[in-house]
């Protein structure tokens, strides 16, 4: 674990379009204008007089050291904690990075203990609101005005009476909200004939194929348990591209009787076995980390990888110009586009020292115009907000303008499969995943031992 004082700032980015249409917010700002009472009637012998102003919540003038932990492998949080320092100077920061496998195990101790942090990157949310260990947020949706902002932007991080996701009380939120597909080197992809993106799976299989005749690596992605099994990403299109995305989430949400094992989902498998019997994968990637794997897709090793926008910026550094981006295809030409498509979760701890301070910091990363350009910037996301709030540029020749142009085209959204339980990644798909890599799990087989594991957790 790095410890390392740093500033912090926010940014925004309408990348998801089609997902952020369902309501309209307040016009963007950082601080909601102060409430002043009627005043009170005195004699006529005294001045009138009128209670002080009521102000939100915020980061006050004293000295503050915000606690946090950061996911390893994301420069946006430290940069958007820089820039909030340059504008708050009376707030620094305790910066401690974990892996988001590691954040699987260690986030509730970490919850849990006397001094826990004031923010943190979720793994999941359901166990820990269960177990008291989140600050319920609906106070400063309130204050904030949280709850005028689009729909969909605070529903996945909503827990009902039931702890089921999608409704109810507010227990995180989003400094940005992220969608998945595929990247592709655009001048390897033209050595194998891509002229536009496939549109379909038959057709992009087809290329993974010519790929792999020409010498060249199809898919580069990562496998290693430090990082969880990044197969999950082409998964989950799969099950997508052949089936619809409300079963999806229903088992992510945990709603009664969900299942991942079904028909439907099994061709979605079968066809990752395919792909990994046919070799369009790295040998090695069981022992491939995410950062290893951006930085030889970066290097040119590799035609397509599945990853989210959030390595946008990366992308762009390492090959500038030459890097597009697409949805996954449907199975049938003329079918709809589903992604991956949610917000990057952080959570306060109940007892965190500076709450206030942590919910002012979400409201300005969402507000701030500064904060959503270096959100573009730095991760090519949506850190969502109003929806009228301002939108920031966009470089020439950036994936980020592919990412956007994709947004509208979506029919279907999910939460990735990894959150459904606070272990189901470290303890179902990851190993799952490498067993079929290393050919002792088959597809049906995999779909079975993840349902076992998932009912096994949530029964607990």
């Amino acid at each position: 674990m790095i410890k390392k004082t740093v500033l912090y700032s926010l940014v925004s980015l309408l990348v998801l379009a089609s997902m952020l249409l369902s309501s309209c917010g307040a016009p963007a700002t950082t601080e909601v204008p102060a409430t002043v009472a009627p005043a009170t009637v005195a004699p006529s012998t005294e001045v009138p007089t009128e209670p002080p102003a009521t102000t939100v919540p915020n980061c006050g003038t004293d000295p503050v050291v915000m606690k946090v932990t950061f996911e390893t492998g994301w420069d946006m949080p430290t940069q958007l904690t820089e820039e909030f320092t340059k504008q708050f100077p009376n707030v620094t920061w305790d910066i401690s990075m974990e892996q988001f496998a590691n954040l699987i195990t260690t986030t509730p101790l970490l919850l849990a203990s006397d001094n826990p942090p004031d923010l943190i990157r979720l793994p999941t949310m359901v166990s820990f609101a269960q177990d008291g260990l989140l600050l319920n947020l609906d106070n400063y949706a309130t204050a904030f005005g949280w709850n005028e902002w689009p729909v969909p932007q605070l529903n996945q991080n909503r827990l009902d009476a039931n702890w089921i996701r999608g409704s109810g009380t507010l227990y995180a939120m989003g400094l940005n909200y992220s969608m998945t597909g595929v990247f592709y080197n655009k001048t390897l992809a033209a050595q194998i004939g891509m002229t536009e993106p496939p549109q379909t799976v038959a057709e992009f299989e087809a290329l993974l194929a010519a790929a792999k005749a020409a010498g060249l690596q199809p898919i580069m992605e990562w496998g290693s348990a430090k990082s969880g099994m990044g197969l999950a990403f082409p998964l989950q299109n799969l099950m997508a591209a052949y089936g619809l995305v409300g079963p999806i989430n229903d088992w992510i949400f945990q709603k009664p009787g969900a299942t991942i094992d079904t028909p439907t989902n099994l061709i979605a498998a079968q066809h990752l076995e395919m792909w990994i019997q046919n070799g369009y994968f790295p040998p090695d990637i069981n022992a491939i980390e995410y950062t290893d794997a951006a930085s030889r897709f970066g290097n040119g090793e590799g035609v397509f990888t599945f990853n989210g926008d959030w390595q946008n910026g990366g992308y762009d550094a390492a090959m500038p110009g030459n890097v597009g981006f697409f949805l996954f295809p449907p199975a049938e030409a003329g079918g709809g586009y589903a992604a991956m498509s949610a917000p990057l979760t952080y959570g306060i701890a109940a007892n965190a020292k500076h709450a206030d301070c942590a919910a002012f910091f979400f409201n300005w990363a969402a507000t701030n115009e500064t904060a959503r350009q270096i959100n573009v910037d730095g991760m090519g996301s949506n850190p969502g907000g109003p929806a009228d709030a301002s939108v920031p540029t966009v470089a020439a020749g950036s994936v980020t303008i592919d990412t956007l142009s994709a947004g509208p085209k979506l029919s279907g959204a999910m939460d990735f499969i990894a959150n459904a339980t606070s272990s189901i990644f470290a303890q179902g798909w990851t190993p799952e995943l490498q067993k079929m890599v290393a050919g002792e799990q088959d597809a049906a087989g995999l779909l079975k031992a993840v349902q076992a594991e998932y009912e096994r957790e949530i029964s607990q």
